[in-house]
């Protein structure tokens, strides 16, 4: 066995911090257009204001203040509302993707653009007309598309009116939503991600301004201490859940062949030495990571999923029919990202990051210039845990090293970039070839550069094209071909087989 030859090729972004043209075609404004840039070290920020005019600062990833609603601020650059211009560039962008010989590509709708309010009533033609483009864009070129619903997205109406993600109303929101897609786009789109890293607990409901949930009384879970907050985290992505299990068998209704998949963050953990209480530890970080993909493929939660909630003094609020629609509409696959491996020390428990994992050191992998473990290896061995647990086919829909590219004389050598995805591509080689891994296909993150969704920074870039744009917004959007570009277009000409 080698690769397949339907394997899946190709390359990934997100609409956020891609897209840009944030007020063009009657687009409404995202939570995320609030958002302004940061650095590796100065985390993003968004700016909020009660009714009387108080003001708060945030920083990604924690909660809103009760009564405070996000506003835009002058003096501060928001990425998302340019982000690399995809919105006027889609033409040459995806020739660009074509050139490489994709065979699939990754991208994300913005709901504000399909409904700018995300309760309208009908949905926006302008934004229908800009994807209809898009699609049939990809389909000249032989490009299949894969589709993902919601990627750290939402209507800043949705948020600020109904509290996000804590109020279950948004479940409606998104079915209508999905179902334009759905029927839209039933002969032109078999390959769907409902939900983008489901698992991500800090990804949708900050971002949903869930603490307003208070003033519309989705929920009676809101505190004000760390436990409680978790909380309104674990019900608002159950009802992410919910909504994905509902999108599953209305798009089944629509296209019995559409192929619909689940996304979760999976990159691996291990414990730090062989002292049993880094072991289960390691064990126990990684379940809260799994707990998500169990219900997406299994069905329902797994036996643990109480000691975790018990462990936040949370108690999941369900509705009675909700553990049937799980049960019948688990996911065709599973999409997931990996980017490193990370570490439990017994020593630091409580220090975590991306879908419940430790983050301490590994004295034995080298890192990426914002500190992220390299850790190739571990692509195989997580691929071969998630087969083994779920027997059903992965799709690596994410993967990638963010660096800083240097730009000189119109050229740029990014032979670190090129030895990355080389080394991960020879161990999704081996996991495919000698494992019997089922495996979809392959998208490293940020094909052509977008911006950081972490940091909000232009020269945390992942793609095989340059954009010529700096951490401002300033540039002339031009496109680049890095080495990375021609080399890549190798492996996909040779279907994996040459990767020197």
């Amino acid at each position: 066995m080698s690769f397949p030859k339907n394997f899946l090729w190709g390359g990934a972004t997100a609409a956020n911090q891609y897209e840009g043209g944030w007020q063009e075609g009657d687009r409404g404004i995202a939570v995320h257009d609030l958002i302004t840039n940061g650095t590796k070290d100065e985390p993003r920020r968004i700016f909020c204001k009660n009714d009387q005019g108080d003001e708060v600062t945030i920083q990604m990833g924690e909660c809103i203040p009760y009564g405070y609603v996000g506003f835009l601020k002058e003096g501060y650059y928001y990425p998302s509302h340019q982000a690399t211009d995809f919105y006027h560039h889609y033409k040459e962008d995806i020739a660009l993707m074509a050139e490489m010989g994709f065979k699939t590509y990754r991208l994300s709708i913005s709901w504000t653009r399909i409904f700018p309010n995300g309760d309208d009533e009908t949905p926006n033609k302008e934004g229908l007309h800009f994807y209809d483009n898009v699609i049939d864009e990809l389909k000249k070129h032989n490009i299949e598309p894969l589709v993902t619903i919601l990627h750290f997205d939402m209507p800043l109406n949705l948020a600020t009116k109904y509290g996000g993600w804590i109020n279950r109303k948004l479940i409606d929101f998104y079915l209508k939503f999905a179902k334009v897609l759905f029927e839209r786009w039933k002969d032109k789109v078999t390959y769907w991600i409902t939900v983008n890293e489901i698992n991500v607990l800090g990804g949708y409901w900050t971002l949903g301004l869930a603490s307003n949930h208070r003033k519309t009384g989705a929920h009676s879970n809101q505190g004000e201490t760390p436990l409680e907050d978790a909380g309104i985290k674990f019900q608002s992505i159950h009802h992410m859940l919910v909504a994905s299990a509902m999108a599953n068998k209305m798009a089944r209704e629509i296209n019995p062949h559409f192929m619909l998949g689940t996304m979760c963050a999976l990159s691996g953990i291990y414990p730090a030495t062989c002292h049993p209480d880094d072991v289960f530890g390691a064990y126990e970080f990684r379940r809260k990571a799994l707990m998500f993909s169990d219900v997406t493929c299994r069905g329902y939660y797994p036996n643990y999923a109480q000691a975790i909630f018990d462990e936040y003094n949370f108690k999941l609020k369900m509705e009675p029919e909700d553990e049937k629609w799980l049960k019948e509409n688990t996911s065709d696959y599973l999409a997931f990202s990996y980017y490193r491996t990370t570490a439990f020390d017994r020593f630091s428990p409580n220090t975590t990051t991306t879908g419940g994992q430790q983050a301490s050191p590994n004295p034995y992998l080298e890192k990426t210039p914002w500190g992220w473990p390299i850790d190739p290896e571990g692509l195989r061995f997580v691929l071969n845990e998630l087969y083994d647990r779920y027997q059903k086919p992965l799709f690596i829909v994410e993967n990638g090293m963010g660096n800083d590219d240097i730009l000189k004389n119109n050229e740029i050598h990014d032979d670190y970039r090129i030895s990355y995805i080389r080394n991960h591509i020879k161990e999704l080689k081996k996991a495919i070839e000698i494992d019997r891994v089922d495996v979809l296909g392959y998208t490293p993150w940020g094909c052509i550069d977008i911006v950081s969704a972490g940091t909000g920074e232009m020269k945390k870039r992942y793609g095989f094209v340059y954009v010529d744009l700096d951490d401002l917004g300033k540039g002339s959007l031009k496109r680049i071909k890095k080495d990375s570009f021609y080399w890549y277009k190798k492996v996909i000409t040779t279907n994996g087989e040459e990767l020197d």
